[in-house]
């Protein structure tokens, strides 16, 4: 596929740019008293300083992230407005998928459901290689705009140094002291969404590979959206691009095993067949 030629120079862009408007679009609140609830936070917002994050899925590395730009937005609660969009195929399969998950998470932000499928909304050209797309928004136009195709708490200093900027705060947290505050803060695993994880350990069979773009073809793999000629594409990549290096057939081996360990939460049921199918392979002397 195009996208795993991108290397880490190339540009990738999701969502409005700085002075581009953020248009009104629905949402329903998935969790709460007000689970169910239709919301326009765009509108309800009414050109407040908003920090927008559009999630196209959750996994472990974008958890301290997320809290972390959940904390910050919290503590300037009287002037910024905080709002997590996730996004899915379809209303009742999405919130039946983020709902174990937020009940865990607990953000103190608002959290709702695009009704806009698994594209978003689409004035906001989301780009669906972007796991996270954050967009620090006032007078309902984009101030900031940050594309996250592998994100995680590394890209907090700057994403909060932005929205900082927005609402006059002179004196941002730095990346120190973001990371500071999140070890001691439990996580969920994917099997149910509650189960704190345990820290300094990672109980799951498999590991996440270390390779960027090994990593970055695995995220694509598990997405729901994919349909099986796209995996069979996404295999048949991942194949050459591990050729005959054995460090890296290791770490797609691994990979495989940890996604499939997951099969319940994490692709479609091909992908799941096929995906052991290559672990097999990989594992052939």
């Amino acid at each position: 596929m195009l996208a795993f030629q991108l290397s880490a120079a190339d540009p990738v862009f999701s969502g409005p740019q700085p002075g581009e408007a953020t248009t009104p679009f629905k949402s329903v609140e998935i969790i709460g008293a007000e689970a169910g609830q239709e919301r326009d936070v765009v509108t309800l917002n009414n050109g407040a300083p908003t920090l927008l994050v559009f999630v196209h899925g959750i996994e472990r590395s974008i958890l301290p992230l997320m809290r972390a730009l959940d904390d910050y937005g919290a503590k300037f609660k009287d002037r910024l407005k905080t709002d997590f969009v996730f996004l899915a195929a379809e209303r009742v399969g999405g919130m039946e998928k983020y709902a174990p998950a937020l009940n865990s998470i607990k953000l103190k932000g608002r959290a709702t459901l695009s009704l806009d499928g698994a594209e978003g909304p689409g004035n906001y050209g989301l780009n669906k290689e972007c796991l996270l797309t954050i967009i620090a928004a006032k007078d309902n136009k984009a101030q900031a705009s940050f594309a996250l195709v592998q994100p995680g708490i590394a890209d907090a200093e700057r994403v909060i140094g932005a929205v900082a900027k927005m609402i006059g705060d002179e004196k941002p947290p730095t990346a120190a002291e973001i990371s500071a505050t999140q070890p001691q803060r439990g996580g969920m695993t994917p099997e149910n969404g509650k189960r704190p994880m345990a820290q300094g350990k990672d109980p799951f069979p498999g590991a996440v590979p270390t390779d960027d773009k090994l990593q970055s073809m695995l995220r694509r793999y598990i997405r729901k959206e994919n349909d099986d000629a796209t995996i069979d594409r996404m295999l048949q990549d991942v194949r050459d691009y591990i050729k005959d290096n054995d460090e890296l057939k290791k770490q797609a081996a691994d990979g495989w095993t940890r996604i499939l360990h997951f099969k319940d939460v994490y692709g479609t049921p091909y992908a799941v067949k096929q995906g052991q199918a290559f672990l097999e392979e990989l594992k052939k002397p």
